[in-house]
């Protein structure tokens, strides 16, 4: 077992340096995503130090008091292999302990690590990729799918989001998606129907990867593959570079959807819980919010 090694609330000016490591590790973290996860739960980010020098970090997030979500769990390089990353995930399971459920996105590598630890597997999330030229197909508006109205940014009924996403995910997650949804990097489309019930939304984000810079399409949650592609045509106009979206197999039409609008995969975790599995079905979820935080 590693010693000396101090475990601290990840403050706000560990966030820039977090985010460096999630940019290296090719997470592809999103503008301003780390200041969200801190901001859902101030109790459940922490930054391993030794002494002054920070060495590695791990997100465990509780969204209500039945489910957590563990993530962004990292070791810089030059220190792995000395046990620091087991005390980081014993600590952040300590924090969660008393929950249901825990869930977290498993690294093919890493599955049989995590299932020694009671996680069982669920479903393959796939990492989409587009090189987008921003035209999303052409220039002409696309064309709606009922009666459904197409809300962007500040038009977006938040109440009817939140109400929809609610029941969908393994949890409703109100602060974390209100931070979400008006953070002002990006773009958030929502569809309204004429009574005024949310029927699908998405957003898009700068996104920092490796080499460069490109977008994180998510969360992406639709009624039907037709309003979804109506949803991410919409993301996708104006933003041309490389764009991003995790798509969970749960979902049978989103692997179609996406490879006919010329996405191609690029990558896959495995969604592996701990407790109770959530029995929300993942037919309208086209795109997770983010690996790090489900």
């Amino acid at each position: 077992m590693a010693s000396g090694l101090k475990i601290h609330p990840l403050g706000r000016s560990d966030i820039p340096l977090v985010t460096a490591w999630a940019r290296a590790e090719n997470f592809a973290p999103g503008a301003g995503d780390v200041a969200i996860y801190r901001h859902t739960d101030r109790q459940g980010l922490w930054v391993g130090r030794l002494g002054q020098e920070p060495v590695g970090c791990i997100a465990g997030v509780r969204y209500n008091a039945a489910y957590g979500f563990l993530g962004l769990f990292l070791v810089k390089p030059e220190h792995r292999g000395r046990g620091y990353g087991l005390q980081l995930w014993r600590h952040a399971l300590e924090h969660l302990a008393d929950l249901a459920c825990i869930g977290l996105e498993a690294a093919p590598e890493r599955v049989d690590d995590y299932a020694g630890w009671g996680f069982e597997p669920a479903t393959t999330t796939t990492r989409w990729q587009l090189i987008s030229d921003g035209r999303a197909g052409g220039d002409t508006a696309p064309v709606l799918h009922g009666p459904a109205r197409l809300l962007q940014g500040a038009a977006v009924p938040a109440p009817a989001v939140q109400a929809y996403d609610a029941q969908r995910e393994p949890s409703p997650r109100p602060h974390f998606l209100a931070d979400w949804l008006t953070h002002p990097a990006g773009t958030v489309l929502a569809l309204v129907d004429g009574s005024g019930q949310c029927r699908g939304f998405g957003r898009i984000r700068p996104c920092l990867l490796r080499g460069g810079e490109g977008w994180r399409i998510g969360p992406l949650l639709a009624d039907s593959p037709g309003l979804a592609r109506q949803l991410l045509t919409g993301l996708i106009r104006r933003h041309p570079g490389v764009v991003l979206i995790d798509a969970p197999a749960g979902n049978p039409h989103a692997a179609t959807l996406l490879e006919d609008l010329g996405f191609r995969p690029l990558s896959r975790t495995l969604r592996m819980y701990r407790g109770s599995a959530p029995a929300v079905p993942l037919t309208d979820v086209y795109g997770l919010a983010c690996l790090e935080l489900g």
